[in-house]
């Protein structure tokens, strides 16, 4: 019984609610009143001088200013890895060697071609200078001679290839040891001992041993919209930080600009390359790091929220003064923007209290 009487009275007020609610107000009969559209003071903001900065937020990742893929010049089994990944090395410092057994067994008979050719050349030639005596003497005919000189000179061109041939194997066997061509640090390691490997030539690519990169200079690159890439010149100084690193901010210089350009994840913009100067140490390829680009600052500039600033049909940019307590529209001369402040170089003087939304218009919600 309690329950059903307290239901009646909560009915009782809703409706009691209702009907207030609907009840015309005096002298608008028929007409509801708008809610949010209270009159109001709008909010206001004071003009003020500080250095303004227009910013290009970025993110890009590290590389390394000069890589070097390491591939063998002669296929074989790796006898021995000398480096690991991580590994610095030095200019020249052994960095790989491939089993020279089949080589060497070459070289050897090479050798032994090389040696007969040699004698059998000094043969022909013992042979020619008898001949030669025996031509002028007028004791054998132009024709013994002439066959006698072909004999040497078919000696002498044997000699020759022969040679030619060891002196390939000897380069060859030469090419098992693979070198560093500069000094740097082994970004990956591609193979182990036992394996068998391609030699790079012009009909494969042969097979990638190693990365070998120069650490100590390293570069930013990004992909910059075409829309912000108008801001950015090369020699330009950026500012970059990255997550993986609690440091402060470090810098690098714009040194590429990418003349044409590319589609990146459906964006068309441009490649470009900023200079790490003095990179830290812990900073390794292929980290990603936030760039800023400061685009435009100016010092000392009279400034006001971006959301003072109105376009005028009339008088192009506007702004409203708080002068005695009403509305001044004036126009302005805006300079330099970004997401907060707008540069004001005629219009405003600091200390003027400028509206935030133009007068008459309803308040944004939550303000009060």
């Amino acid at each position: 019984m309690k329950k059903f009487i307290l239901i009646i009275l909560l009915l009782s007020v809703a409706g009691a609610g209702w009907w207030f609610y609907r009840k015309p107000l005096p002298g608008s009969e028929g007409q509801r009143p708008q809610r949010g559209l209270e009159s109001f003071t709008p909010d206001t903001a004071t003009a003020e001088r500080r250095d303004l900065e227009f910013t290009i937020d970025l993110s890009g990742d590290i590389i390394p200013v000069s890589e070097v893929d390491i591939k063998p010049e002669v296929g074989g089994k790796i006898k021995k890895l000398h480096v690991d990944a991580g590994d610095t090395v030095r200019r020249g410092d052994l960095l790989v060697e491939i089993d020279d057994t089949d080589l060497l067994t070459e070289k050897e008979t090479a050798s032994t071609e090389v040696a007969g050719a040699r004698l059998a050349m000094e043969k022909e030639r013992r042979n020619f200078d008898r001949a030669a005596g025996l031509f002028e003497a007028r004791l054998i005919s132009r024709e013994a001679f002439d066959n006698a000189k072909s004999v040497l000179e078919i000696a002498e061109n044997a000699l020759l290839k022969s040679g030619s041939r060891l002196k390939s194997t000897e380069e060859r066997l030469r090419k098992t040891l693979v070198p560093a061509p500069s000094d740097g640090t082994v970004l990956e390691c591609n193979v182990q001992e036992g394996q068998v490997v391609v030699a790079a030539a012009s009909v494969n690519s042969g097979t990638l041993l190693m990365n070998l990169a120069d650490l100590s200079s390293l570069i930013i690159q990004t992909h910059i919209n075409q829309v912000d890439i108008a801001h950015i010149k090369e020699g330009m100084g950026v500012r970059f930080r990255s997550d993986a690193l609690e440091a402060r901010d470090m810098q690098a210089t714009i040194r590429f600009i990418a003349p044409v350009a590319t589609l990146k994840s459906n964006v068309k913009g441009f490649q470009v390359e900023a200079l790490i100067k003095d990179p830290n140490p812990a900073l390794r390829p292929g980290m990603t790091v936030v760039m800023t680009a400061v685009a435009g600052r100016a010092e000392n500039a009279v400034t006001v929220p971006i959301s003072a600033v109105f376009n005028d049909p009339d008088k192009g940019r506007i702004v409203y003064v708080n002068h005695n307590d009403s509305p001044q529209k004036r126009a302005v001369d805006v300079g330099l923007t970004n997401i907060e402040f707008a540069e004001i170089r005629s219009g405003v003087e600091p200390g003027e209290e400028v509206l935030l939304s133009p007068p008459g218009a309803p308040r944004a919600p939550g303000r009060s």
